[in-house]
């Protein structure tokens, strides 16, 4: 360190500070990690990986190399990460159930699509395929910058040629920072077939395109159900997603009986964790239909979904299961990639596919000038052999007979440094009449190619021309056979089913229970004793509700909505459950006011805390959607406080200020939805409690484990929005009627 540094402190905010190196990071994330290239369509990893294996010279004729050399190469020379980390990204370009076209052939184990893991790299071996050999066809032929290592002993390609359409082939994934990318594998021929024809009409639409390449080619194969409308505004605005499905088929069997078989499931599902999916679903008897599952899978994918009765259809089966598993999966899409100026964007399919193409115009022209520059070269020296051949005695007087025959050779002939280097340099051997003849053959070929690469370069439409051509050869080599034939069927949006699967369900008594921090579950049977039940740290129970699997559940949360729950549904075993929030959209300020099985045929008072409220009938609280039903409308602070059965004649009401009022049940209207009416009024304090019950029969409530009963009420009898009187004696201080 200069001394003139040494002991230099200089003051930064730490907001300053922080700022800077987070932006930094953020940079580097998105620029060199995260996001692939547009024109080659690989992260930083992949490219040196290609690029080592390349410099290894493991092509696809040679033989194969360990791993580990491969990821030392990388990791010592190119990338100056974790070997773990290489390896995997190496490992995922070799799996053929992740990458629609493997750039790495790999020999060994490499993990399968039951998601067990691959041989450490120590064991396997790898060499790059065909496809990885186009992306790296003309590398040597300066058609790409190169840029010095991170040490700076090396250089490394900045992009590769990229022949091959990787980016929408293969697809990327990425997460970076504050933005992220997900582009799904497509068909080569199909991309190639695009191309061509967005060169041969460079106005064409995404639609246009869209008719070469109608969506992506999963590696794992699978059924496209998503709707063709949605799929052309995912790809004009580069975001969107793809609804994808397993490919089934039905089985026959003995006496009727009749088996699903699945043969391709969708991309990015592990095989082994959709099947313990199912199997615990099944448990849980979330699929009703269903009846068994095995895996019958070896090379070949197959799983046999058994149903539980042969009345069911098989289509409505795999519906129910498509609902509720894996076997149906949305790949997102979000085309953000590096331009060619490194900047991350957005695009459409149609920027996408010119952005291939321009990276590729760019490299023939480079790759033109490069051939261009070798070849008037040789043309120079050949020029300069052909003078020998012509004076070929005086060129062998002047070198035998000269002490410096190179000033002599250039001035007599009119010869170019270069020439006279060569005539010099020529072998003995080289004056035979023979080689004379051969050196004019490739003096007349590299004429003829010096004259066409003139013609191509100064010429626009034959360079497109050429383009078209290479197209047409890469959409031959692997857009067709094993390889290239598409693999994912392009089906139709599904009609809708209608699915009552309440008739399947096995009707159980069972008690559901709701914590005091919204956490429910169900167990079998009744409660023999509440004590007994355990729950979270510092959580109680605060209701027990006996019903069937059969009921569907009401809860009234405080914002005045309704829920509808099914009790079939509902976690069951000796867990903690989980948070009704997940089963209805309820936000953290929202709590529960009253679950219970709502009757048909019943009719519900339900109130606010202010004592406003209204009867609404049972069929009015049922909402099927997680998002609930609003049936109470609210003022600023107020809540729901209560909804209690309305079966009576009369009204009791009771508020906070410990006022009794009861009024005739007519007085209150019915309503599917409102604000309702005031039931009684406060000068202090809220509505506690209220009742519906029978006036003839009395008032009832509970005073600790005893029940009293008043019969005469004349004294609280009143007109509905009254205040009220004090309870009668013996009366709880809560203040509540307790059942």
């Amino acid at each position: 360190m200069p001394d003139d540094l040494t002991g230099l402190i200089q003051e930064t905010h730490l907001k300053d500070a922080l700022s800077e190196r987070y932006l930094a990071y953020a940079l580097s994330t998105i620029m060199s990690r995260s996001l692939p290239d547009v024109r080659d369509g690989l992260k930083p990893v992949h490219r040196r990986l290609i690029y080592a294996m390349h410099q290894l010279r493991l092509d696809p004729t040679a033989g194969f190399k360990k791993c580990a050399r491969v990821v030392g190469d990388v990791m010592g020379k190119y990338h100056p990460h974790g070997d773990a980390s290489i390896y995997d990204a190496m490992v995922r370009m070799a799996q053929d159930f992740a990458a629609r076209y493997p750039l790495v052939e790999g020999q060994g184990n490499f993990g399968n699509i039951d998601g067990d893991n691959p041989a450490a790299m120590r064991y396997t071996e790898a060499r790059l395929t065909q496809v990885a050999q186009a992306m790296l066809a003309g590398i040597d032929e300066d058609a790409v910058d190169f840029r010095p290592t991170y040490d700076g002993e090396e250089s490394e390609p900045i992009v590769l040629p990229g022949a091959f359409p990787n980016l929408l082939a293969n697809g990327a994934a990425g997460i970076a920072v504050g933005m992220a990318t997900s582009i799904p594998p497509h068909n080569a021929g199909e991309i190639c077939a695009a191309a061509i024809h967005l060169i041969q009409h460079p106005d064409a639409t995404t639609a246009d395109l869209l008719r070469h390449m109608p969506g992506p080619d999963f590696p794992t194969g699978g059924v496209l159900v998503e709707d063709a409308s949605a799929i052309l505004t995912a790809y004009e605005t580069g975001r969107g997603g793809f609804r994808l499905r397993a490919k089934w088929e039905v089985e026959k069997g003995k006496h009727g009986t009749w088996s699903i078989v699945v043969t391709e499931i969708p991309y990015q599902v592990q095989k082994s964790r959709l099947i313990e999916q199912v199997a615990q679903l099944m448990e849980d008897k979330k699929l009703p239909l269903l009846g068994d599952i095995r895996d019958e899978s070896s090379d070949i994918i197959r799983l046999v979904l058994e149903p539980k009765t042969r009345g069911v259809e098989p289509e409505v089966l795999m519906e129910t299961v498509f609902r509720a598993t894996a076997l149906e999966t949305r790949f997102p899409l979000n085309m953000n990639v590096l331009d060619a100026t490194r900047t991350p964007r957005v695009m459409g399919l149609s920027e996408v596919v010119r952005s291939w193409l321009d990276h590729r115009h760019e490299v023939l022209v480079r790759r033109s000038n490069h051939r261009l520059t070798a070849i008037e070269r040789r043309l120079e020296v050949l020029d300069g052999y052909l003078l020998v051949y012509l004076n070929l005695d005086e060129v062998i007087q002047i070198i035998r007979e000269e002490e410096h025959p190179k000033p002599r050779l250039i001035a007599r002939f009119s010869l170019t440094d270069v020439q006279a280097e060569a005539i010099l340099n020529m072998r003995l051997r080289s004056l035979r009449r023979l080689e004379e003849m051969e050196i004019r053959k490739e003096h007349k070929s590299l004429s003829k190619e010096l004259k066409d690469l003139r013609a191509l370069l100064s010429n626009d439409k034959l360079r497109w021309v050429r383009i078209t051509e290479e197209l047409e050869d890469t959409r031959k080599k692997f857009g067709s056979g094993p390889l290239g034939d598409r693999r994912t069927e392009l089906g139709t949006a599904p009609a809708p089913v209608d699915i009552n699967t309440d008739a399947f369900v096995e009707r159980e008594p069972i008690t559901v229970i709701l914590s005091e921090k919204g956490w429910i579950r169900a167990v079998k049977g009744a409660v023999a004793d509440p004590n007994d039940l355990k729950f979270k740290e510092g959580d109680k129970v605060r209701l027990l509700l006996p019903c069937q699997t059969t009921d569907r559940l009401t809860l009234l949360a405080t914002n005045g909505k309704a829920f509808t729950l099914k009790a079939a549904d509902l976690p069951r075993g000796r867990g903690d459950g989980q948070p009704v929030r997940l089963l209805a959209e309820l936000t953290n300020e929202d709590d529960i006011t009253a679950l219970f099985v709502a009757v048909e045929g019943t009719k519900y008072l339900i109130a606010s805390n202010t004592g406003r409220g209204f009867i609404v009938p049972a069929t009015e609280l049922l909402a099927e959607k997680r998002t609930g039903k609003q049936v109470l409308n609210l003022k600023p602070k107020e809540e729901a406080a209560l909804c209690v059965p309305a079966e009576g004649d009369h009204v009791a009401t009771i508020g906070e200020n410990r006022r009794l009022l009861v009024f005739p049940l007519d007085q209150v209207p019915e309503m599917a939805r409102g604000s309702g009416v005031i039931l009684q009024r406060y000068k202090d304090g809220n509505l506690s409690d209220a009742k519906v019950f029978r006036l003839a029969d009395g008032l009832t409530w509970k005073l600790g484990d005893r029940v009293r009963t008043e019969t005469d009420l004349r004294p609280w009898l009143a007109e509905r929005g009254t205040a009220g009187r004090l309870p009668p004696n013996g009366f709880p201080k809560t203040p509540k009627f307790g059942g």
